[in-house]
């Protein structure tokens, strides 16, 4: 493995220090934030990040990525655990680690196949759908703590009704939700650099001492420690298993693009199938230690590229960093929750993209129909947006196997020959067009004493396909015309030894009766 992945052990540079301190100064507050967003006790998050840092550090493809909680992976996480426990209670934390270890076990397992690319197969139609509607959630998840106001019910209604009770908004919840945001925002404009987060949390804990803040708090931090656990509800795995899968994927699909996008600004090669391994270490690490399924952050993330990390081992030392600050932890008992909903909301920029939605559907009418289906479907099934994305990805492949059972036909009679030419992906699901024409065509043409088969405009042959095309030119040879296949594609020619093998077949560029006579005029749809 260590051969195949280009493990290699190196002291770690200045900049590499420099670089995981910086990052654990943000990553701390943040992994608190999507605790919650996903269920779990505030201290849930330094289960999380702490071990996934430590452990996926050496395995990671692109060097600069930084592993633990994040927003969406975290709002897929509650989605998935709501049909099965009580958020925040101890069932939900111990479904959420044994997600965590599925999630970790699907992507190792998809890593060490050698099938990364599987993530490509996530429509970007989907996606943009999902994150869209998932960015809409979770700001609707943060306003009632943001505006001190209990939040009850689903995400939109307690949103919507805490949104129109003016009268019981705490100003003080509010004050430290908006100075929160003010900091980051305003922390980013001096410099990547600049830890906003922690400048915000560490005002926040000594504003909500001095003026004993009575409202929302994260409470009592007894034991930050990460501690092996594995007496978990392994009954539950078949109930969580789509959930899992589903996970797996979308949340990889954001590794993937922070990965690809780093790689390609230092111009370095990126793997798919090590970034799966190194996130399914994440999350096995995560989950063995009582945390919740992990993903790769954007915002950690460039924050180590900004303080010049070379390595991977920027990572490990974040890991290294907050395990020596755990001791610390149980300083931020007075932080108000109202500062958590702050941090989260003040991420979501980049996640909240409309006009890449109103693009897809500029664009593309079936694609911006998905994007717009998936983006409903996540609102409208909260908290189980998984099956949004499951449904989703059902609308994004029914219509890419409708756009492929279009085959058109191009004919052309050539003096006594008819000459065929399918047009498209010539599959099992496209075969029928075939084998309907050819009927037809030689009773229309029934003075013709040829039926040549051109391919050259077929993107696949499968089986079927080459079943089809052998069965018309039997028809034809019973009726005493001569038959032929020409134009080959190079995909095709396997079929020219076994199904076509009494068949003339030619593979050259040129077919016969190029620059004739011109087409009949009768052919198939076009191409969608």
């Amino acid at each position: 493995m260590a051969e195949r992945f280009g493990l290699r052990i190196a002291p770690p540079s200045l900049p590499d220090l420099l670089a995981g301190v910086s990052v654990a100064l943000v990553a701390l507050p943040q992994a608190l934030a999507y605790a919650e967003l996903a269920g779990m006790p505030p201290v849930a998050g330094l289960w999380a990040i702490v071990p996934a840092l430590l452990l996926a550090a050496p395995f990671l493809s692109a060097r600069e990525v930084q592993v633990g909680p994040v927003a969406t992976t975290s709002l897929l996480a509650f989605g998935t655990l709501s049909a099965l426990a009580v958020p925040g209670g101890e069932r939900w934390a111990l479904l959420a680690a044994v997600l965590a270890l599925l999630v970790g076990v699907i992507r190792l397992a998809i890593g060490l196949l050698g099938w990364g690319r599987i993530a490509y197969l996530l429509s970007r139609s989907v996606r943009v759908g999902f994150l869209n509607a998932a960015a809409v959630l979770i700001a609707a998840s943060q306003i009632p703590a943001a505006l001190g106001v209990p939040a009850t019910g689903g995400v939109i209604g307690s949103a919507g009704r805490a949104l129109r009770s003016p009268q019981i908004w705490d100003p003080v919840a509010i004050a430290f939700a908006a100075g929160t945001i003010a900091c980051i925002v305003l922390a980013r404009r001096l410099h990547p650099l600049v830890p906003g987060v922690l400048i915000a949390v560490v005002a926040a804990v000594i504003a909500s001492r001095v003026l004993g803040y009575a409202g929302p708090v994260v409470g009592g931090i007894e034991n930050a420690w990460p501690t092996l656990r594995l007496d978990l509800p392994w009954e539950a795995i078949p109930r969580l298993m789509i959930g899992a899968v589903v996970l797996a994927l979308v949340g990889f699909s954001e590794a993937a693009a922070i990965g690809r996008d780093l790689a390609a600004r230092a111009r370095r090669p990126w793997s798919p199938d090590r970034e799966f391994v190194a996130q399914g270490i994440a999350n096995l690490g995560a989950g063995a230690f009582g945390g919740f399924p992990v993903g790769a952050s954007f915002s950690r993330s460039a924050v180590a590229r900004e303080a010049g990390a070379t390595s991977r081992w920027s990572g490990f030392v974040t890991g290294v960093t907050l395990l020596a600050a755990l001791p610390f932890a149980p300083l931020l008992a007075p932080l108000p929750q109202a500062v958590l909903a702050g941090v989260i909301l003040a991420a979501l920029a980049s996640l909240i993209r409309p006009a890449e939605l109103i693009s897809v559907l500029r664009d593309s009418r079936s694609q911006g129909v998905i994007a717009i289906a998936t983006f409903v479907l996540t609102l409208a099934l909260a908290p189980r947006i998984d099956e949004a994305v499951l449904i989703g990805v059902l609308l994004a492949i029914g219509q890419h196997l409708r756009r492929e059972q279009h085959l058109r036909l191009d004919i052309v009679r050539v003096g006594d020959a008819i000459r065929i030419a399918p047009i498209g992906v010539f599959w099992y699901g496209s075969a029928q067009r075939f084998d309907e024409a050819i009927p037809d065509l030689l009773a229309e043409h029934a003075d013709a004493n040829a039926l040549i088969v051109d391919l050259s405009g077929c993107g696949m042959v499968d089986w079927s396909a080459a079943r089809a095309i052998r069965e018309a030119l039997e028809q034809a040879r019973d009726l005493g015309m001569e038959i032929g296949i020409e134009r080959v594609p190079i995909h095709a020619r396997r079929w020219s030894d076994s199904v076509w093998r009494d068949v003339t077949v030619a593979t050259g560029a040129r077919a016969a009766g190029d620059g004739a006579d011109p087409p009949s005029g009768r052919s198939g749809p076009p191409p969608s």
